[in-house]
């Protein structure tokens, strides 16, 4: 099964357990998020990144200009290793990570965790590509994709047992809405998935379809 196939089997068992009141402040929240516009506001295929240099699981930092000497880069931002949705495509870039490499690409996933907790992340999911903490979110805002999580939904994560100032590291309950770019050696971003609804993510083998026509497009 893909990834899609995955993440839609989780969403469906997991509206299941959810109480109709606490679906019903979600579903809103996701109403509202996708009407702000963030998407729209976010870079997209064509634009340029910005320059960041970020630390790593283990406190190294690692600047994007160093890794796109080396060839594409494909960048994914999730929200958290909380997020069961986040961990299965953390897992899956994990198992096309070869093939990923096959066409010099390098990959690097981001989150507004500490790095004690990205640690975390990677030992749970047992990650060997780079896994950097964007504390604050600093670069996750010059791409376009922070929100604020609404105090309607902050109980609700509470009563899930989603701690996220423990997480983050701060008060602010902000999160990137999740977005995988593949990125071209001179920063060009050669295609760009922005999703306002965190159960969606692209798929590894969309992500090698781009790779292997990267010279084309």
């Amino acid at each position: 099964m893909s990834l899609t196939d995955d993440l839609a089997d989780l969403a469906a068992q997991t509206l299941s357990m959810i109480p109709e009141d606490i679906k019903a402040v979600m579903e809103q929240a996701g109403v509202d998020l996708l009407n702000s516009g963030i998407v729209d506001r976010s870079l997209q295929t064509g634009d340029t990144i910005p320059g960041f240099v970020l630390p790593n699981a283990i406190g190294k930092l690692i600047a994007i200009q160093d890794l796109l000497k080396l060839g594409p880069v494909v960048i994914s931002f999730y929200r958290g290793g909380w997020c069961p949705y986040c961990n299965l495509e953390l897992r899956a870039l994990q198992q096309a990570l070869p093939q990923f490499q096959t066409y010099g690409a390098t990959l690097v996933a981001i989150s507004p965790q500490t790095p004690d907790n990205s640690l975390s992340t990677v030992e749970k999911d047992e990650l060997s590509f780079e896994v950097l903490s964007d504390v604050g979110n600093q670069v996750a805002h010059k791409f376009g994709l922070v929100y604020t999580v609404p105090e309607a939904l902050r109980p609700i994560y509470q009563q899930f047992g989603i701690d996220l100032p423990r997480a983050n590291g701060d008060e602010t309950f902000a999160l990137p809405i999740p977005a995988t770019y593949v990125v071209r050696p001179d920063g060009a971003i050669a295609d760009a998935f922005v999703n306002s609804d965190y159960t969606q993510r692209q798929d590894p083998e969309k992500i090698i379809s781009i790779l292997s026509n990267l010279e084309n497009l």
